[in-house]
């Protein structure tokens, strides 16, 4: 199976980067199956209904949230309706939707589509990962119940992000991180055959702070002052995640590469298999 994996999209420039672009890449890549982090969507905090339409429309599969998953209200009302949308398994246990799900790619090949939230960093305490992403992977074994599984990792420290990938490695096609903004450089296949990345990096505006319009943090930073509230930037946005190929019978990753498309970043060098 060939899964792209899309980080986290930050604001208006992000979401029309995915309108204008998702199309014409998922066809590059042949991908089976898309997964988009839409958590900051909507203003740089949270996702709306009608965004989350948006994003679906342009061909993402399934759209996993984060931290930021019931910023905007009405997203308590759309997930419980709308199954390609999916919350962090360890967010709360009255939220509304699924922490995981299974979908079907267009040959019926099936994948779990699974997020969870980091507790390093974090500025509120969710529940433990490791155990919530052990849960979903002994009921869903890549190869099989499903023929492939992802698990977005929603985190700040690239330590816990880590150790989640170890900690999955020959039991997840494929974990990735999100939540920084920032594209790590390592891309790789784990001992046991799991695809890992520390961060995707996001699909926004790289000329920003984490996708933020530079002056209001840079304010901050300079002077330790608030002025205004911070707004997403809004130019012309680089798309950057993750494209991995499984093999159906194991689950297991057979090949790895970053994506960076747009202006800002240079394109990611493939990692060798």
């Amino acid at each position: 199976m060939k899964i792209l994996f899309l980080g986290d999209v930050m604001g208006r420039a992000g979401r029309r980067a995915i309108i204008e672009e998702l199309a014409g890449l998922r066809a590059q890549l042949r991908a089976d199956f898309v997964v988009v982090n839409a958590e900051n969507a909507s203003g740089g905090m949270g996702l709306t209904g009608a965004h989350a339409q948006q994003l679906l429309d342009a061909g993402a599969d399934c759209l996993t949230l984060g931290d930021h998953a019931f910023d905007q209200k009405d997203m308590l009302a759309f997930i419980e309706k709308e199954p390609r949308v999916i919350r962090p398994l360890n967010f709360a246990r009255e939220a509304p939707g699924k922490g995981a799900r299974v979908f079907q790619d267009g040959r019926g090949r099936k994948i779990l589509v699974a997020q969870a939230l980091g507790q390093v960093f974090m500025k509120r305490p969710f529940d433990d990962p490791f155990s919530a992403v052990d849960a979903v992977l002994r009921a869903h074994p890549p190869g099989g119940l499903v023929q492939a599984a992802l698990i977005d990792f929603h985190a700040e420290a690239t330590s816990e992000k880590m150790a989640m990938g170890h900690f999955c490695d020959g039991r997840a096609s494929v974990v990735v991180g999100t939540h920084t903004h920032v594209p790590t450089a390592d891309a790789q296949i784990l001992n046991r055959g799991t695809a890992y990345q520390s961060d995707a990096g996001m699909c926004g505006d790289y000329d920003s702070v984490i996708g933020m319009d530079k002056a209001e943090p840079m304010r901050r930073f300079l002077t330790g002052m608030t002025r205004e509230r911070f707004t997403p930037a809004n130019d012309t946005a680089t798309l950057c995640g993750l494209f991995v190929e499984t093999d159906d019978r194991s689950g297991l990753a057979t090949s790895v590469r970053a994506i960076r498309k747009g202006p800002r970043l240079l394109p990611a060098i493939e990692t060798p298999t």
